[in-house]
């Protein structure tokens, strides 16, 4: 390869991520960025697409690839979900982005992109929450301690100052060090609940992270109070055939990696699939709300659902926020490319 002159990228590892020490606020900042390019169109979001190695393996990767014209930026990220790393000792996700000039296709960085997943994904439930919820939402509802799950309540928190927050998960030597964790990083007490009925029931926000093996009915309709928000989104999934009924509003992050023939995964797969969501029903995308394009909440009385299945322009713009940070910071390695 002749070049009239070198070509290097970024390169930043997990312990450079670590450093930047990223603020709550430029978390949900960067993502909010991102949100409002989408909505008003300057952004292209290609459905992620999964490769499955070996069924025995147990775990899959997804591909998410996208453009956010604002910033400048292409990328492409791929990450492996395998849920039996943890007897392993290892992280159930493990990732990388790329990020390439849109121009020209020339690598401008390589970013660890674990905790970047698990942020995004944690802004994008409180960004919802921020346009969806009602303001004095008191209480949360958390099922799930995986990745995601901290930086759910974290940033949830750090928008409403909640009264109470109750979390659970299947296993408990993963539920109660999750609840201390939160409780030493929040200031204030988080309860640890013994099953899903007395983390769930009556909260003025409910989030269903879970990791189930197939899909399980274990989140019931019935205990979704008048004027709740409702974020679930395991990847199999965990609620009734008839969650949608007493929504007032269904909003998805991405109708395109929701309609029907997306892929199997998502908790309301199904109910895409027989026709219970479509766009008849479907209020709107967060992007359109964050734009302006359409109405978030109402009034205080409605009842809400926010189905997101996490958006490659989210882990670009945090990537970029972190690349930036890190060139004022000093942090991380130029790489040769050529």
């Amino acid at each position: 390869m002749h070049h009239a002159s070198e070509i290097h990228f970024t390169y930043l590892n997990g312990p450079d991520i670590d450093q930047l020490a990223m603020t709550d606020q430029e978390i949900l900042d960067s993502i909010e960025g991102a949100l409002l390019a989408q909505g008003r169109g300057q952004t292209v979001i290609e459905p992620r697409v999964h490769l499955m190695p070996d069924p025995a393996f147990r775990g899959h990767f997804n591909v998410l690839r996208g453009y956010v014209a604002p910033i400048d930026l292409a990328g492409v990220k791929i990450v492996g979900d395998y849920v039996d790393n943890y007897k392993k000792g290892l992280p159930s996700e493990m990732a990388f982005l790329n990020l390439f000039d849109p121009r020209t296709g020339m690598p401008r960085a390589l970013l660890d992109a674990a905790l970047i997943t698990d942020m995004r994904t944690g802004a994008l439930t409180a960004l919802g929450a921020k346009y969806l919820a009602r303001k004095n939402s008191k209480v949360l509802g958390h099922i799930g301690a995986r990745g995601s799950s901290y930086w759910n309540v974290r940033l949830l928190d750090k928008i409403f100052n909640f009264d109470e927050i109750r979390v659970h998960s299947r296993r408990k030597e993963s539920r109660d060090p999750f609840a201390a964790k939160l409780s030493a990083d929040l200031g204030k007490k988080v309860i640890a609940t013994e099953d899903w009925e007395s983390c769930l029931k009556g909260a003025d926000i409910m989030v269903e992270a879970s990791r189930l093996e197939q899909p399980t009915p274990l989140f019931k309709t019935s205990w979704i109070k008048k004027s709740a928000f409702v974020v679930p989104y395991g990847t199999m999934s965990a609620v009734e055939d008839d969650i949608l009924d007493p929504m007032d509003k269904i909003v998805v992050d991405d109708w395109g990696q929701c309609r029907p023939g997306t892929g199997k995964f998502g908790c309301l797969r199904r109910h895409v699939e027989s026709g219970k969501l479509s766009e008849k029903n479907l209020h709107g995308e967060l992007c359109e709300i964050v734009a302006g394009k359409k109405p978030g909440r109402a009034n205080d009385q409605e009842t809400i659902l926010f189905w997101h299945r996490g958006l490659s322009l989210s882990d670009i713009a945090l990537g970029h926020a972190m690349l930036e940070k890190a060139g004022r910071l000093g942090v991380g390695q130029k790489l040769r490319y050529a």
